[in-house]
């Protein structure tokens, strides 16, 4: 990125900031250049975005050291480092969640995978619905459960050591009295919970291992062990099979995700196994990334 005149008087006009930063990154073939270089530029001003656009407007200059901070992450962003890692922060639904390196960053399309579980909650004619998150990474899909369904009582579990610094983080900042977490396998998650779940969630590795993820944030920089799920992609699906058919009680929901390709096998899957009422579900782009089952 051009290094703007006025940088030595410490008096740099955001937009020209903005402009360079966005032909950089678009350069560099980021998707959304002129977004991703407002919320770079935000955040190192302590701002939001809509913060920074009144910024703008006022024409308030940039001060030097921070804008020797704004470069850098732009040069880091045009890298493909995920602006996520650079910021420290991905929102998911309302929650904004605490990420970085050893965690998947959470995905908008996943939103629609926790409303299918939130809406199983609500239905539950139990007082206190019992819901499990396997595999919960930073805690996304269990943290938006229990904010938003307060009478319901979320666990989620996940097995990364790297993952578990975030989960703990995010569970630790947002402080649901009704969220408990624990460091566990995905195959014995639980136990003491058999019989009783009302949901059962996750958000596995589903990518086949010989696949190559097109994103250079997702295949350089998301965990492999949030990514990959064996020959078909299926392994940690079957471990679901087994694992939620365990916890939850006759009439419970089984809710997992899936690439938009995997839907029809997870439902033979399932079916296979005994489930019912195997379904799968779109997400706002159309696309078939969630398959849910009732356990008989």
């Amino acid at each position: 990125m051009s290094e703007p005149e006025s940088v030595p008087a410490g008096a740099v006009d955001p937009r020209r900031l903005l402009q360079d930063a966005a032909g950089e990154l678009a350069r560099a073939g980021v998707p959304d250049p002129q977004v991703d270089a407002e919320l770079l530029l935000a955040h190192v001003l302590g701002e939001s975005r809509g913060g920074l656009q009144t910024l703008m407007l006022r024409g308030d200059p940039v001060a030097g050291e921070r804008v020797a901070g704004f470069t850098d992450l732009v040069a880091r962003r045009a890298h493909r480092e995920p602006l996520q890692h650079l910021t420290g922060v991905a929102p998911f639904r309302h929650l904004e969640l605490r990420v970085g390196p050893g965690v998947f960053v959470p995905r908008p399309e996943t939103e629609m995978v926790a409303q299918l579980a939130i809406d199983a909650l609500m239905a539950a004619p139990s007082p206190a619905p019992v819901a499990v998150d396997l595999g919960t990474g930073s805690g996304a899909i269990a943290l938006a459960l229990a904010t938003e369904v307060p009478h319901a009582r979320v666990y989620a579990a996940e097995n990364s050591p790297d993952a578990f610094a975030w989960t703990r983080r995010n569970f630790d900042e947002v402080a649901a009295p009704n969220a408990h977490l624990a460091f566990a396998d995905l195959a014995d998650a639980f136990g003491e919970l058999d019989g009783t779940v009302t949901v059962v969630v996750s958000n596995p590795p589903y990518v086949p291992d010989a696949a190559i993820p097109r994103d250079p944030e997702v295949r350089l920089f998301d965990p492999p062990q949030a990514l990959y799920g064996g020959e078909d992609g299926l392994d940690v699906v079957h471990v679901l099979d087994r694992v939620a058919m365990r916890l939850l009680h006759p009439g419970g929901l089984l809710v997992i995700e899936h690439a938009e390709v995997q839907g029809e096998a997870v439902r033979e899957l399932l079916a296979a196994s005994g489930w019912r009422a195997a379904a799968t579900h779109r997400d706002l782009t159309l696309r078939d990334r969630a398959t849910t089952a009732i356990r008989p």
